[in-house]
């Protein structure tokens, strides 16, 4: 959620990347994220998210991160004790870059308890990384969704003028297909071999609606 001025809204550019850049190895530890959506449709979602470092969890429950189906009683039950927040969270459909998110903080035994209780989830490793002027998330999906990366650069405002690391493939902002919601309901793994047969045909390709963009930010550090 901003509170820069622009209210409930969040500002961010989404890029495809084809693994996982040696980059995140900088990072202390990456966050283990579980996301519920109990609503998903036209780019409408309400979705709980759960958060705990993925050390906490690995001790009892590893995810397997090569793709298959997630052992989603074993997860649950490992997160018990270990989640460090979460929050309901209201969404609308992008435009241009932009969502409305409206988010409350859960007590985790709260939001553990309803996630227990439905929702299609999403389950991701989220690493965090400074590169250039901006910070990334770089997102590793698990489970169907799996062999996913996704690296995010969300600002308080319009992410324009921006330094686009060279891990990044091509820019999927506006691909609805790679919204978490959507991800939810029609994962990675289903459609993993159409949208690579687009990138060959098309090519990379990168927005030019949000002023000058700024290719292969080195990555290395």
């Amino acid at each position: 959620m901003s509170d820069t001025g622009y209210g409930d809204f969040e500002f961010e550019r989404k890029f495809f990347v084809r693994e996982l850049p040696a980059v995140v190895r900088t990072e202390p530890e990456p966050a283990l994220i579980v996301q519920s959506y109990v609503l998903a449709a036209d780019g409408y979602a309400l979705r709980i998210r759960l958060e705990a470092p993925a050390g906490a969890v690995g001790g009892v429950y590893a995810p397997d991160p090569v793709g298959g189906a997630v052992d989603t009683d074993g997860l649950l039950s490992a997160l018990e004790g270990t989640v460090t927040f979460c929050a309901l969270t209201a969404k609308g459909p992008y435009v241009g870059g932009t969502r409305y998110e409206a988010e409350r903080e859960l007590d985790p035994m709260v939001g553990l308890a309803m996630v227990r209780r439905g929702g299609a989830l999403v389950v991701k490793y989220r690493h965090s990384v400074w590169l250039g002027v901006d910070g990334w998330v770089i997102d590793e999906f698990l489970g169907d969704n799996a062999p996913l990366v996704v690296a995010e650069c969300e600002r308080g405002g319009p992410v324009t003028d921006l330094a686009i690391p060279d891990f990044c493939l091509t820019e999927v902002t506006d691909d609805p297909r790679f919204a978490n919601d959507a991800l939810a309901g029609s994962p990675y793994g289903r459609w993993r071999g159409a949208f690579e047969r687009e990138v060959a045909l098309t090519g990379p390709r990168f927005l030019q609606d949000f002023g000058h963009n700024e290719l292969g930010l080195p990555s290395d550090v």
